[in-house]
C-alpha cells in the first residue's frame, strides 16, 4: 500500500536527528536549543520579536524583492483566489517593513529594533542547505540613519555565531552609496561589459539588460576574471557616503570585528544604500554564505510610503547555521528526560498511576508512564529507554500501604516514600 511522503525540497523535524542523502536533519530539541540561543542573543542586544504571516500580497513581495530577480520571476509560490493574488513569503524583510508601516510602529517612540524567526518558501532546485521550505532569522533596525545602526546590525549578526562557538567566519563589507551613485555605477558597468556580452553566460546576458549589478555575484570563473578590471562602486560614491562607510569601519574595529573590504559586494535592488555585508564560512563549501544584509532606506517608498525610512538589517538561514554547527561537531544539550517513570501492576494500580502522573505534572514534575498495559519487564525496559532517574513500581501492596518504593536508577537504591510525600521527594534530583 502506498503512503504519502514529504514534498520535494521540504523535510520533517522529528524527535531524533536523521539524514536525507548526506544532509543531517537536526532533532526537534536541537532546533529548540538553537532558537533559544537566538532569542537570548537578540534579547541581550535589546531587540524585540516580530511575527508576520507566511501569506502576503504578491505585489508586496514583487516590490520588496525586485520584479527582475529570480525569486520573483521563477521561484515564488504564488496563487490567486477570488481576484486576489497571494504568495508564500520568500523572505521576511518586506513583510516586516509592511507591518511597521501598517501598524505605525514609529509611534512607539525611538528606533524600532526587531528580530524574527520563521519559515520561508522558494521554488528553487533543492540542494544541500537550500530547500523549498526553509527557515530564516534576522534583524531589522528601523528609524536610525546613524552609522552606529549599521555597525550594531553587523555586531548582532556576529554575536549570534559567536554564541555557538562558530569561529573562522569571514565578514565582507562594501558601501553602495546613494541611489544616484549606484545609477552612475550601473551605467559604467554596462558600458564596460557590453563589448563582452557574447562571452557572458545566458544568466549574465539577461542580467545585463535587467539588473546588471547582479552580474557581480557570478561564480563563473571567466566572468569573474572579466570583472577584475571593471569599474567599482567606490569610484562613484561621494565624500558623504565615504564618511558614513569610514564611520562603520571604525565602529567595527572598536568592537574587534575583523572584516574584508570587497568592492564587488553589492545588492541588486535600487532601494539599498550605503553599507552592504555578508558573512561566509568555508565549512559550507561553495555556497559559503551564512548571512547577509545591508542598509535599505529606500524599501519603504518602494512599498508606497511617502518618503525614505532609515533601515538596516540582516537575514540568515537556519539550515545553513545547522550545517556549520555540524561541521564543527557542535555539542547540543541532551533532550530533557522524565524525572520519574511509573510502572503499574494491575488495573487498580494503572488507574492510580494515571491520576498521580497527571497530578505531578500539574506540580511541575516531568513524569511518564506506560499506556499499553505491558508487562512489568517491558515497563522497566521503557523506564531505561526514557532514562528517568527515578522509577516507581505500583501494585496492590503499595496501594494498600499508601507508600511507594522509589528506585534510584543510577545506584539501584530503593526508598519507601509515602504517597503524601512523593511529589516533594521526586522534586529533588538524585544525589550524584
Amino acid at each position: 500500500m502506498s503512503t504519502f511522503q514529504h514534498i520535494k525540497g521540504t523535510f520533517d523535524i522529528l524527535p531524533d536527528a536523521y539524514t536525507i542523502g548526506d544532509t543531517r536533519i537536526a532533532a526537534s530539541h536541537e532546533w529548540r536549543h538553537v532558537e533559544t540561543v537566538l532569542h537570548e542573543v537578540m534579547t541581550r542586544h535589546n531587540l524585540e520579536e516580530i511575527r508576520t504571516p507566511m501569506l502576503e500580497p504578491t505585489e508586496l513581495v514583487a516590490r520588496g524583492v525586485g520584479e527582475h530577480t529570480d525569486i520573483v520571476s521563477k521561484e515564488m509560490f504564488a496563487f490567486e483566489r477570488r481576484g486576489t493574488h497571494y504568495v508564500l513569503r520568500p523572505e521576511i524583510t518586506a513583510p516586516v517593513t509592511r507591518a511597521f508601516l501598517e501598524h505605525h510602529l514609529e509611534q512607539r517612540g525611538g528606533v524600532q529594533k526587531l528580530f524574527y524567526i520563521g519559515p520561508c518558501f522558494r521554488a528553487e532546485q533543492p540542494q544541500k542547505g537550500r530547500y523549498r521550505q526553509f527557515h530564516q532569522f534576522g534583524v531589522e533596525i528601523i528609524g536610525a540613519s546613524d552609522p552606529r545602526a549599521d555597525a550594531e546590525t553587523i555586531a548582532t549578526m556576529i554575536a549570534v555565531y559567536r554564541a555557538f562557538g562558530l569561529t573562522g567566519a569571514r565578514l565582507r563589507i562594501n558601501t553602495l552609496g546613494e541611489p544616484e551613485h549606484r545609477a552612475a555605477f550601473r551605467d559604467a558597468l554596462v558600458d564596460y561589459l557590453t563589448p563582452y556580452k557574447d562571452e557572458l553566460s545566458e544568466t549574465s546576458q539577461r542580467r545585463l539588460d535587467t539588473n546588471p549589478l547582479r552580474i557581480l555575484d557570478t561564480k563563473v570563473e571567466h566572468e569573474r576574471a572579466l570583472l577584475n578590471d571593471a569599474p567599482t562602486l567606490l569610484d562613484h560614491v561621494d565624500a558623504e557616503a565615504l564618511a558614513h562607510y569610514d564611520a562603520v569601519k571604525q565602529l567595527l574595529k572598536s568592537l574587534d570585528i575583523a572584516f574584508e573590504e570587497d568592492p564587488m559586494l553589492v545588492r541588486g535592488l535600487d532601494y539599498y544604500s550605503h553599507t552592504a555585508f555578508e558573512l561566509e564560512h568555508d565549512a559550507l563549501g561553495a555556497q559559503s554564505a551564512l548571512a547577509g544584509g545591508g542598509r535599505y532606506d529606500g524599501l519603504a517608498p518602494a512599498l508606497g510610503h511617502d518618503g525614505p525610512l532609515p533601515a538596516c538589517g540582516f537575514a540568515a538561514g537556519m539550515e545553513r547555521l545547522f550545517l556549520a554547527l555540524d561541521a564543527i561537531d557542535y555539542d547540543y544539550p541532551a533532550p530533557e528526560t522524565p524525572r520519574v517513570f511509573f510502572a503499574a501492576l494491575g488495573e487498580d494500580a494503572e488507574a492510580w498511576v494515571f491520576k498521580t502522573v497527571h497530578d505531578l505534572r500539574q506540580q511541575g514534575i516531568h513524569a511518564a508512564h506506560d499506556l499499553k498495559g505491558r508487562s512489568l519487564k517491558a515497563q522497566m525496559r521503557e523506564a531505561n529507554r526514557q532514562d528517568a532517574p527515578y522509577t516507581v513500581i505500583i501494585g496492590g501492596n503499595e496501594l494498600a500501604d499508601g507508600s511507594a518504593q522509589v528506585k534510584t536508577m543510577a545506584t539501584g537504591e530503593q526508598t519507601a516514600v509515602s504517597f503524601d510525600d512523593l511529589a516533594d521527594y521526586l522534586s529533588t534530583p538524585p544525589a550524584a
